[in-house]
């Protein structure tokens, strides 16, 4: 059975850097062979600040919008989070989204491709004690793309040619771990 691996776009904000970076990693994933990646993004599951009555180590969902999430997130073996940095760490929106769920995130691999004025890097730090919380193995390899360097204007993303090479690094690495964490969530 494949490897089903989400590129999450964790930024709603309009105009974005985020869209432009989620596809990049997208179409290199898509050309490896090694796992069915897909392209989710947070803004199109119009998730209001958390709203589930019930804490999420639950499960009982009452919200169509929670359940929809839900089940795009249950449906992947791994992630590829794409997520700016503001303020020094992640997105609220990507934070938000992360915390209507739980065992939905469990015994998964991530990796992570950011992107700000210093790469991204504090987000990632952010984000990997997230992960940690909800049972998510974090790869080490990761792309931290600069707005001084990987954007004209920073806003045009023209990633350089290094950057090729982490994301392939992440990507292999989250694949593998994906894998050897399916052994422990399938009966």
């Amino acid at each position: 059975m494949s490897l089903n691996i989400g590129i999450i776009l964790g930024s709603t904000r309009p105009g974005r850097n985020g869209e432009a970076v989620a596809k990049w990693v997208y179409e290199i994933a898509s050309q490896r062979g090694d796992a069915n990646y897909e392209l989710v993004d947070i803004a199109e599951y119009h998730l209001p600040h958390l709203d589930e009555a019930m804490p999420p180590s639950l499960g009982q969902y009452s919200q169509p919008h929670t359940k929809a999430w839900a089940a795009k997130i249950d449906s992947f073996d791994g992630f590829v989070f794409v997520t700016p940095e503001y303020n020094h760490s992640t997105s609220g929106a990507l934070k938000n989204a992360i915390d209507f769920l739980y065992a939905e995130w469990n015994n998964k691999a991530a990796g992570f491709v950011s992107y700000g004025s210093v790469g991204g890097t504090r987000a990632v730090e952010h984000l990997r004690l997230i992960m940690a919380e909800l049972q998510v193995a974090t790869v080490r390899a990761q792309v931290a793309l600069s707005l001084f360097t990987d954007f004209e204007n920073f806003s045009t993303f023209r990633p350089g040619e290094h950057q090729l090479q982490s994301l392939d690094a992440t990507l292999a690495q989250v694949a593998s771990w994906s894998q050897a964490l399916r052994t422990i969530r399938t009966p």
